[in-house]
Parts: C-alpha cells; sequence; structure tokens
C-alpha cells in the first residue's frame, strides 16, 4: 500500500510539531502549512490523503478553508483540531462536511485512532488509468491518442488527456468543474472561468465520437458536472 500523505495546518508551531513527528513515527508523509492563506493553497493544490485543520489559524480561517475544501474536493477527509469549549465550532465544522474533531489538548493515542479511523472510512483514491475502451475503439493516455478499429486516429492535447484520465479513473462519480480545475490543472477555481472546462469536453466528445447531443460517454449532470458513463456491452 502507497504511503499515505496528511496535511497539518496549524499556527502553532509546538502543536504543529508534535502531530508531523507522530504521524512520521506512524509511517505517514506529511506537509505543514503555518497559517490559513497558505493552508489554502496547499489544500486544494497538493496530493494528500487527509486534512488536520486548526480552526483558529491567522490570515484565514479554517472554517472558510473546510469550506473551500468542501467545494473543489468533496472526498478529501478532513479532521478539524478545536480548544477545549468551543462547541459552537466543533457544529459548525460537522456542518460543513469535517469528518471528524479532535479536542485540544489531545494524546498522540487518540489522534492516530482518529486518522486511521477517517482513514479507513474514505473512499480509496482513484487509480491510475492507461488505457480506455470505447465504442469502436480506445483511448492510449500513455501516448494521449484515440485509436479506432477503422483505422481512424485522433490526437489528444495534454490538458483534455488530463480531464479524461481523472474522469475515467472515477467511473459513475460526478465530477465538478471545480474539482477538475484544482485537482487535475493544481489551480485554485476561484476567479478562473469553467466555460473552460466545457470547452476541452466538447473537443473530446468529438474527437470520441460522443454524439454531443446525446452523449454516452462524458454526459452532463445538469447544474453539477460531468460524470464518465461507459455503455454497458460496449468495447
Amino acid at each position: 500500500m502507497a504511503q499515505r500523505c496528511v496535511l497539518v495546518i496549524e499556527d502553532d508551531s509546538a502543536i504543529r510539531n508534535g502531530i508531523v513527528d507522530a504521524l512520521e513515527f506512524h509511517k505517514y508523509k506529511t506537509c505543514q502549512a503555518r497559517d490559513g492563506l497558505e493552508g489554502l493553497d496547499m489544500a486544494v493544490r497538493i496530493e494528500c490523503d487527509l486534512i488536520l485543520l486548526d480552526l483558529l489559524l491567522p490570515v484565514k480561517g479554517g472554517l472558510e478553508i473546510l469550506k473551500e475544501v468542501r467545494a473543489t474536493r468533496p472526498t478529501l477527509p478532513v479532521i478539524i483540531l478545536t480548544a477545549r469549549g468551543e462547541e459552537s465550532d466543533r457544529v459548525a465544522g460537522l456542518s460543513l462536511g469535517a469528518d471528524d474533531y479532535v479536542v485540544k489538548p489531545f494524546s498522540v493515542k487518540e489522534l492516530m485512532a482518529r486518522v486511521e479511523a477517517v482513514l479507513r472510512r474514505s473512499p480509496e483514491r482513484p487509480v491510475d488509468v492507461a488505457q480506455i475502451a470505447i465504442p469502436g475503439g480506445k483511448v492510449d493516455l500513455q501516448r494521449c491518442e484515440v485509436r479506432f478499429r477503422d483505422g481512424e486516429r485522433a490526437a489528444l492535447s495534454e490538458r483534455e488527456c488530463e480531464i479524461l484520465r481523472y474522469i475515467a479513473a472515477n467511473p459513475g462519480r460526478v465530477i465538478a468543474r471545480d474539482e477538475i480545475i484544482s485537482r487535475v490543472w493544481r489551480l485554485n477555481p476561484r476567479g478562473i472561468e469553467t466555460r473552460a472546462i466545457d470547452m476541452h469536453i466538447a473537443r473530446l466528445r468529438a474527437k470520441l465520437r460522443d454524439d454531443p447531443d446525446q452523449p454516452r460517454l462524458l454526459t452532463t449532470v445538469r447544474g453539477k458536472g460531468y460524470m464518465f458513463a461507459m455503455p454497458d456491452g460496449e468495447q
């Protein structure tokens, strides 16, 4: 099993270093952020399996970060760190989609138990996809090329290949445009026109011979995003 990575967003250096030491002792990889602005940037940009998020942070608060993470990376597990007596903050965090919370001061044993429990019940990260079978042919994602059995070929741009790989690695799950921008392109979706995603999807459909009026591979879920839905029985 690949080593899991935990992003720790905590401004108190003593607490942050203690958490990082505990995680690394238990064979986790770690990344660290010292304030809310750095934490938000890392939360939407880097590849990690879990976020440990302090709520009282300088520059940008933990609840604001949590809200952004839930909008852009809906399946990423988050455990919030709160001080004793901050029940309203815990309730707010759980309402925004936090998976669990740990009250300071906490023991290493309790922290690790909660980390392991949250990771156990979280969905597995999608595996990489090298080839996709489509009606009449296949897509070679390593070469960024569509090959049809009638001999026709179509080259995919790097962006098109990245989008198709990510959506196909999550079959049956609706992928929001903002999720593609943050998880695939590693950009903060705020301020980026999501029509760019629609244009890439339109070009992909043309290259895959997927009818734009009634798409069967890259389907549109109105108001939510796109989904890879391979027709049953077609290879």
